[in-house]
């Protein structure tokens, strides 16, 4: 399916991906019910994204801040990387943090659109690190938990010697299961693409992308171009007139 964007400062045709049924649907289905009509481009950051479908941005006042509205739901994530991933151009959901989504479901409205910037292929195995990195952390964290009352007691002892052996086999032990599981590293499509056209790396796999611009990103990086508030909100209204879906031929 072919949705095409009509906004303030132009047409935005996207092309939504059928690996992502059900934000493929959803967004059909709130495209149908005229949920994005009349509402605002409120998140703008320069070589990074547009954001918009807050249905609270219809008629907000301008300074107000933005992007808590929703549909009163989420939904599950289709995160599909990395065939699906952050270039320029892609069509994502928006959801809110780790901390509080851990299942990283998507917001039920709200999308970004991503125009991000070209990276070196230093700057990619750079990031590769830092990924691989926070990912050693992670299972680092969750066997840190597990010896909550063994740490606790060696603090209380003031074992430094039992707690720096403790930390280095957890730490041996978080390194060999984020190698058994793969290295992260991005593929030669990924990075061909963060290399010629650019995009939004560091969000791979973090975020269901579920389609791209296939015309129109002139349009999207006018929007990018505006200037903004402290909030990242546009100072002048971008706002989108009507959104209409068609079969592509």
């Amino acid at each position: 399916m072919i949705v095409n964007i009509k906004t303030s400062k132009g047409d935005i045709k996207v092309r939504l991906y059928d690996e992502t049924p059900v934000h493929r649907d959803n967004f059909l289905r709130l495209v149908g019910e005229g949920t994005y009509r009349d509402t605002l481009f409120h998140r703008v950051i320069k070589d990074f994204m547009v954001q918009g479908g807050d249905p609270e941005s219809k008629s907000a006042p301008a300074g107000k801040p933005l992007g808590s509205g929703d549909v009163g739901y989420t939904l599950e994530a289709e995160i599909a990387a990395p065939a699906l991933y952050h270039k320029r151009g892609a069509l994502a959901a928006a959801r809110t943090g780790d901390e509080v989504n851990p299942e990283r479901r998507s917001s039920g409205c709200q999308f970004y659109i991503v125009t991000g910037k070209k990276y070196s292929e230093r700057e990619l195995k750079k990031l590769e690190s830092q990924i691989n990195d926070g990912r050693v952390a992670e299972v680092f964290n969750r066997e840190a938990r597990k010896h909550y009352d063994l740490i606790k007691q060696l603090r209380m002892r003031r074992d430094r010697a039992g707690l720096e052996e403790l930390e280095r086999q957890l730490t041996q032990r978080a390194i060999d299961e984020v190698r058994a599981s793969g290295l992260f590293a991005f593929t030669e499509e990924q990075r061909h693409d963060y290399v010629t056209v650019g995009g939004a790396p560091f969000l791979d796999g973090q975020y269901t992308v579920f389609g791209e611009v296939v015309e129109g990103m002139d349009v999207v990086y006018a929007i990018e171009g505006v200037a903004t508030d402290k909030r990242d909100r546009p100072l002048e209204d971008v706002r989108i007139i009507d959104v209409e879906a068609y079969a592509q031929d």
